[in-house]
């Protein structure tokens, strides 16, 4: 070979040799991608830094986490619920609720530390994951990790476990309070004098409500019998129902004249009733004087006819129309009398000496 020739070969040599030491320098391009990935703005992957960053991120996520199922889990509960719990719950139960009420007395300055610290903690995630990460991935990861982490998995466990999950956390609740406090106070106060307190308490209406929903022929798993519900239905009606809308007419009333005899038919008629007491008139079946216990009529012979005037009559007494049920119930609780007789109200303007005659027995 001549000497051009062997100077040619040498030189190509050389190049391939250069081309092999590079190609054996660089990286392989998914290691160039992955590092690309994890090198952050000033952190080097691996670095001490970049762990210490790493966790912190971890941390707020975590915090996000927690204050986003503290705010769905702690504000759903009131203090009648928590009250509620604390008088018939379970042991465990009590003592849960006996921890969460002087935290959940102050909801507003509680609403607005938890959502102020929530806040902080989304906030602040990006800002340390973009000197961990590429700017593109960090934000990717910080919605992932907010979306996951600290909003859906947190909320749905409080949705259900919040009354467990607020009592093991109140230590943690209270200590950001201690440290919000400038801020959260202010305008918890504030939110008190714009707002006010919500009453969780119910309306009679609302509660005669609840009481149907929780029977069992709603079909919802109610315990309460047909019997139970209309039981307490009625006690609640008690109140705002007066004699009149509970009265049973006059016409309607078995009733006996004064002057009638105590004979066979008389007597039998009586029992078959089914009463224990029968109201005794005079002449006009609206003039009721007394009521007839049927007990009574044990010492009475049928064959002799007494007449109804010789058997002992118990009072009956005079309730207006316009009286309500409740203390109506109060005055036959006194024993004189489980039946009255209801009269017309009387006008404001009426003399004393006015006198109305019964319109139904009760």
């Amino acid at each position: 070979m001549s000497s051009a020739g062997r100077a040619r070969a040498a030189s190509l040599a050389a190049v391939a040799v250069r081309m092999v030491v590079g190609a054996a320098a660089r990286p392989a391009p998914s290691a160039a991608l992955m590092m690309a990935a994890v090198r952050g703005e000033d952190t080097e992957f691996g670095t001490a830094s970049w762990w210490a960053y790493a966790a912190l991120s971890a941390f707020l996520v975590l915090l996000a986490g927690i204050m986003s199922g503290l705010t769905l889990g702690l504000m759903s509960l009131g203090p009648v619920d928590l009250e509620i719990l604390m008088r018939s719950g379970t042991d465990a139960e009590k003592a849960q609720a006996a921890a969460i009420l002087p935290v959940v007395k102050k909801q507003h300055q509680l609403l607005v530390t938890l959502l102020l610290c929530n806040a902080c903690a989304m906030e602040a995630l990006p800002i340390f994951l973009d000197r961990i990460f590429n700017p593109v991935l960090a934000i990717i990861l910080s919605v992932t990790f907010v979306l996951a982490f600290g909003e859906v998995i947190p909320q749905a466990i409080c949705t259900r476990y919040g009354l467990a999950v607020g009592a093991s956390f109140v230590w943690l609740v209270r200590i950001v309070m201690v440290i919000a406090y400038p801020i959260a106070y202010p305008i918890g106060k504030l939110l008190d004098f714009a707002l006010g307190h919500e009453s969780a308490l119910f309306r009679r209406a609302q509660l005669k409500a609840l009481v149907s929903i929780h029977s069992k022929a709603a079909g919802k798993g109610g315990e309460l019998t047909h019997d139970e519900t209309t039981i307490i239905s009625g006690a609640l009606d008690l109140t705002e129902k007066t004699a009149e809308e509970a009265m049973t007419p006059i016409e309607s009333t078995f009733s006996l004249d004064v002057d009638s005899k105590l004979d066979w038919e008389t007597i039998g008629t009586i029992l078959a009733r089914g009463h224990s007491r029968v109201p005794v008139y005079s002449g006009n079946p609206r003039n009721v004087i007394g009521l007839l216990l049927v007990k009574s009529l044990l010492t009475v012979r049928a064959e002799i006819e007494t007449p109804v005037s010789a058997v002992s009559i118990r009072r009956i007494p005079r309730v207006p129309s316009d009286m309500p049920l409740y203390d109506i119930l109060n005055e036959f609780q006194k024993g004189g009398s489980h039946m009255a007789a209801v009269v017309k109200a009387k006008p404001k303007n009426a003399p004393p000496h006015d006198k109305t005659e019964p319109e139904h027995a009760g």
